[in-house]
């Protein structure tokens, strides 16, 4: 199974990106996803997850709003929608799998998760 992110860049606060994971080896429509983000001297976070079953999904509260995880099945790719960028949102951000289904509890459990993308630099500049 490999996780290929992508779509990271310098912007200026404001602006919108969008982040993508590509998935291969596995069907990212049967499986949950989560974006994760490490900021320099900080530990890796919770962004945002869809889960397999319903495609529910679930925000950290500091991008609730303004981020959006979605999934194209057609292209076993999910994306990650951030609009009103923040200097504060400047991080690499991960996508990570977890095979099949997973409780509410562990979708922003990064232990919970059994793959992970190599991680996209974004910036956001003030």
């Amino acid at each position: 199974v490999q996780l290929q992110a992508s779509g990271g860049g310098l912007v200026q606060a404001g602006a919108s990106l969008r982040l993508s994971c590509v998935g291969s080896g596995r069907t990212l429509s049967r499986d949950t996803t989560g974006w994760f983000r490490q900021a320099p001297g900080k530990e890796r976070e919770f962004v945002a997850a869809i889960r397999w079953s319903g495609g529910a999904t679930d925000y950290a509260d500091s991008v609730k709003g303004r981020f959006t995880i979605s999934r194209d099945n057609a292209k076993n790719t999910v994306y990650l929608q951030m609009n009103s960028l923040k200097p504060e949102d400047t991080a690499v951000y991960y996508c990570a799998l977890k095979k099949g289904s997973i409780i509410l509890s562990n979708l922003r459990n990064e232990l919970a998760y059994d793959y992970w993308g190599q991680g996209t630099l974004v910036t956001v500049s003030s």
